[in-house]
């Protein structure tokens, strides 16, 4: 019961995750589109398939490579849920081990369908055009990571 708030967490962003690429990608039908502008420069709509890590880093596209990252994620996973035990986590420790196992999942979970990571998320600013996508599994991993360095209390470790 102890870290029912990790797994809620986790849960929730991992759904998230995926009702908003089914969303977007396919009801909106952003595959087709490949290009949506919202609140252009801020904020648009731009289809990608990430077959690597961030910005595409490791995405030689071959099936190997897809069943690595997907083992690596599933380690971070599971190294996370262990870590976190190791602590009596406060709630803001919980929720955000649930951030990074959620959206880690999410990304998981495309591989496992599409062979890729579905992204669609392109922000711009000030004459800056970023080039590259994300989605909201990756919103999540970074909350998740930065919320685990901000609220770690090491006074707090487990006997």
């Amino acid at each position: 019961m102890a870290m029912r708030w990790m797994f809620w967490a986790a849960f929730a962003s991992l759904l998230l995750d995926q009702a908003s690429k089914y969303l977007v990608i396919h009801w909106m039908q952003l595959w087709r589109l490949r290009s949506i502008d919202v609140l252009p420069p801020l904020l648009n709509f731009r289809y990608a398939e990430n077959r690597g890590i961030n910005f595409g880093l490791f995405g030689d596209g071959t099936d190997a490579m897809r069943w690595i990252l997907i083992g690596v994620s599933l380690v971070i996973c599971v190294a996370v849920a262990i870590w976190i035990r190791g602590w009596h986590p406060s709630r803001w420790m919980q929720l955000s081990a649930g951030l990074v196992i959620g959206g880690a999942l999410g990304n998981v979970a495309d591989r496992l369908l599409y062979g890729y990571v579905l992204d669609f998320l392109n922000m711009s600013c000030c004459g800056i055009r970023n080039p590259y996508s994300f989605n909201v599994a990756d919103i999540f991993i970074f909350a998740g990571a930065a919320g685990l360095i901000l609220f770690e209390n090491r006074d707090k470790k487990a006997a």
